[in-house]
């Protein structure tokens, strides 16, 4: 198995990559319910927004798959519209784990639909059989976008390096947003990761993105891992510093949500990074699927903002750094206003300025 397999769905069962865990030891959990589902999410043993709705669907899957061949009138799900209820409220239940990431919520709401759709048509194992089906197909769509995605974004980069006869180029990104991130490639950093296929990555460089050190971590360990060239970590009150004394081509970040006018809420300390590119005229990218893209959202005002537990700030790695008694403020992400993503909104269909995400969408969406 993979070190950076994060999401593994094998004969009927569910493990997920413990990222709590990482870098220094690489365990897999085995999920078997909704509610260890649930709870991987919001301890964050799996994080990132594509992986949070995929990990969701497939504790559904799980639970579905161990009851199969279990049909008869005293079983959990007697009939087609029981399951449906159950996999509606199941689904529901999962979306209140991590409410920033909009990606949970869009898979549930498809989810449902598909349920509703099918409930009539079969019986009971055959229809466990087509949400199981459906659940799975997750994983393999999810690469396919994020490499579609991830050559739009270096496609769009490349472009504007040409223009200073670059031939390779170092980036910037916060958080970790690759293949532990989403069933295997990556949003921002699989933009890396085109790169790096085509021999163009020159450098990156990673912020530590505390508290909860998701680049010192993960994508440091993914940089690793990939022997991704020049790969640097920086402390995240160093950005302002590194701008300023190094050449850095573009910044690339992924998004938890996008609202329609393109302001984008993505783990915090992505707000401060924007606003320093824009002081040091470095594009500035947003890179994500249209599942993190929410229509219904004016702006980034509306976006719920998830705070997590003191503790988070005040202790690491078990030991306290601050004093007893300290108030804290510990919001998981921030909102970078649409007027500060220069470099442009990355997705699987290509790259548009904020203002042309309205219309990319409805057009993809027909």
């Amino acid at each position: 198995m993979s070190q950076l397999e994060a999401i593994v769905w094998k004969d009927g069962q569910l493990k997920i990559l413990d990222q709590l865990l990482l870098p220094t030891k690489s365990v897999h959990l085995r999920i078997e319910t909704v509610q260890q589902g649930w709870q991987a999410i919001q301890k964050m043993q799996v994080r990132g927004a594509p992986a949070i709705a995929i990990v969701g669907c497939l504790s559904i899957a799980a639970e579905l798959q161990a009851t199969l061949g279990d049909e008869s009138p005293g079983a959990q799900h007697p009939d087609c519209e029981s399951l449906h209820n159950y996999v509606s409220f199941s689904l529901a239940h999962l979306v209140t784990a991590r409410p920033t990431a909009v990606n949970m919520r869009t898979e549930a709401d498809a989810l449902t639909k598909y349920s509703s759709s099918v409930r009539n048509t079969c019986t009971v194992a055959e229809m466990k059989v087509k949400l199981i089906e459906w659940c799975k197909n997750l994983l393999a769509e999810d690469v396919a976008t994020n490499k579609r995605l991830g050559d739009h974004g270096m496609q769009s980069i490349l472009d504007d390096a040409q223009k200073e006869s670059r031939e390779k180029v170092t980036l910037v990104t916060i958080c970790n947003t690759g293949s532990l991130a989403t069933a295997g490639y990556g949003t921002a950093l699989g933009v890396v990761r085109s790169l790096h296929a085509k021999e163009k990555l020159g450098g990156l460089f990673m912020l530590e993105t505390r508290p909860y050190m998701q680049g010192a971590r993960l994508t440091a360990f993914e940089a690793v891992v990939e022997n991704w060239p020049n790969s640097t970590l920086v402390c995240d009150g160093a950005v302002g510093a590194l701008l300023n004394t190094h050449k850095v081509d573009a910044a690339v970040v992924g998004a938890d949500r996008v609202a329609a006018n393109g302001d984008t809420a993505n783990k915090i300390g992505t707000y401060q990074l924007a606003v320093l590119c824009a002081a040091h005229k470095v594009p500035f990218y947003v890179c994500t699927t249209a599942t993190s893209i929410d229509m219904t959202l004016e702006s980034g005002a509306a976006i719920p903002i998830e705070h997590r537990p003191q503790e988070e700030m005040t202790r690491v790695a078990g030991h306290r750094v601050a004093a007893p008694g300290i108030k804290c403020w510990n919001p998981a992400f921030d909102v970078t206003p649409a007027r500060l993503i220069t470099g442009g909104i990355v997705t699987e269909f290509g790259v548009f300025r904020p203002d042309q995400l309205k219309e990319a969408m409805a057009s993809h969406n027909k």
